[in-house]
């Protein structure tokens, strides 16, 4: 059988979609992906920390990001200070219960959150009303915002020092390409870290 013919039709209309998201994001998001590594390695440098969050499959990604900075990407080198602010139930449900869902991630950076730390917020619209009150809040203590945003930024946009924007209608298709530049991140920052440690 010719292996073009078994390939499902909606998988090759999935990658050319994909392709063309991320022949946007190789023309757009260059520069900024080069600021926001410069940015959180001179932030770990100095004792900071960087902080991510997302609401659903972002929330994963965002705990994907941590780990690959907490532990190792692909270098053997010290663990490097990052955490997720939405993997403790606990956490989630009483600020959720006791006060509202807009200020899941608001509350936990007034708690976590220092002057100089990096807030990365991942919104594949750009409008989650919490992932917008914790950039307000983020800017509020002096943390350097970096947004891994889709479509056209929404309100977000406003808050982010550093956007990698994703001008994609489809979810699954910024899902996939702020994973892209999530492991790029990881890997050049997780590099100029460990070039740097001796």
């Amino acid at each position: 059988m010719n292996n073009k013919q078994a390939i499902p039709s909606e998988l090759s209309q999935a990658a050319n979609s994909l392709n063309q998201v991320l022949a946007k994001v190789v023309d757009s998001c260059g520069p900024s992906l080069k600021e926001a590594v410069a940015l959180s390695c001179k932030a770990l440098r100095n004792g900071n920390k960087i902080l991510f969050f997302g609401n659903g499959g972002s929330a994963t990604q965002a705990q994907h990001l941590a780990a690959e900075l907490i532990n190792r990407f692909q270098l053997e080198r010290k663990p490097l200070a990052a955490l997720a602010l939405t993997p403790d139930a606990a956490v989630i449900t009483s600020i959720g219960n006791d006060y509202s869902f807009t200020e899941l991630f608001s509350r936990q950076l007034i708690g976590l959150g220092q002057p100089g730390d990096i807030a990365v917020a991942l919104s594949t619209s750009g409008t989650s009303e919490n992932i917008a009150a914790g950039l307000k809040q983020a800017r509020t203590q002096d943390l350097i915002t970096i947004g891994l945003l889709g479509r056209d930024g929404g309100v977000c946009i406003e808050f982010c020092d550093i956007s990698l924007l994703v001008q994609a209608t489809e979810t699954a298709r910024i899902q996939e390409a702020h994973l892209l530049l999530g492991h790029l991140f990881c890997e050049l920052v997780e590099k100029e870290m460990a070039a740097n440690s001796h």
